[in-house]
């Protein structure tokens, strides 16, 4: 099934966000945001939540400020790039494009933060949220990654270890090492779609964000989230919350359950075949679990 798309930018304190909607905004049944992951990774990996016009609703993905399609600022610094910055810009767009009144948000990895953010301020109009591969806290993530890379190969943990220490994890041999980890619990589709190279590709040719943030893997995080957390807030939320992960996902069920935990009414979904992208290993169940979640809160 086609679902016709249109694509167009949204000014943003003088800057333009790019967007693509798929499927009619009026149709009658709230629209859906993608918050991509990253921070800075682009949306193309979400691409397959497009799928979800297929139902009847529209489905709206993004490129946050920094990235893909949206203005790049390589020069801005950490005191520029904060989780307010992104805040500001999705309320930006769900006001330009006039659904701010009635939606649901899909928020994967770093997305998924980004939506518990936007979710703990209780807006009027949100219907419900999708976590999907997040963690509340950066410490609780980096934990959990420091697990499962001990259970890489020796000779992959020495040579992370020997360019994190010498500071050179701009290196190849770094990032060969890392895909090594991300093969196993980021996106155990081989090769990668397209989809998902393009994301890591555009992060590569634009790192500002990404390393600002998080830092230069996944597991090595020393950018400014280092420390962040939204557990002590998690119970603010009030909107119906539908959280999901991979057996195999760097996002582990450790790093998962306070969600569960602090949210009443959240609901949780492994899926057993997949890591960090369950939207791009298993589509079609993950397409049909989000679309009926989404289906049972549209009121």
């Amino acid at each position: 099934m086609t679902v016709p798309a249109r694509e167009g930018r949204a000014d943003f304190r003088g800057y333009q966000t790019w967007y693509r909607v798929t499927g009619d905004l009026k149709s009658g049944k709230p629209p859906v945001v993608i918050l991509h992951g990253g921070p800075g990774a682009a949306h193309n990996y979400t691409d397959s939540f497009k799928r979800l016009a297929e139902r009847g609703r529209a489905v709206v993905h993004y490129d946050q400020l920094g990235c893909g399609l949206s203005t790049h600022l390589p020069e801005k610094g950490a005191d520029f790039w904060t989780v307010q910055l992104f805040l500001d810009e999705l309320d930006n767009l769900l006001a330009h494009l006039g659904m701010a009144t009635s939606y649901h948000v899909i928020g994967q990895s770093w997305g998924g933060m980004l939506g518990a953010e936007h979710a703990v301020r209780r807006p009027k109009g949100m219907r419900s949220i999708v976590i999907a591969d997040s963690p509340p806290s950066m410490v609780l993530w980096v934990q959990e990654a420091n697990k499962l890379r001990d259970a890489l190969p020796a000779e992959v943990q020495a040579t992370l270890l020997k360019h994190e220490k010498a500071g050179t994890t701009n290196s190849p041999e770094y990032a060969t090492a890392m895909r090594v980890f991300y093969d196993r619990h980021v996106c155990r589709v081989t090769p990668w779609p397209d989809e998902v190279a393009k994301s890591f590709a555009q992060i590569e040719a634009d790192p500002t964000v990404y390393f600002t943030m998080n830092g230069p893997s996944e597991f090595h995080v020393v950018g400014t989230l280092k420390n962040w957390t939204i557990v002590d807030r998690l119970d603010r939320i009030t909107a119906p919350v539908l959280l999901i992960s991979g057996r195999h996902d760097e996002a582990t069920p450790a790093v998962v359950q306070p969600f569960k935990d602090k949210i009443k009414q959240a609901r949780w979904e492994i899926f057993e075949q997949s890591s960090h992208m369950p939207h791009v290993e298993e589509t079609e169940r993950c397409m049909k679990v989000v679309g009926d979640f989404l289906d049972q809160h549209d009121r």
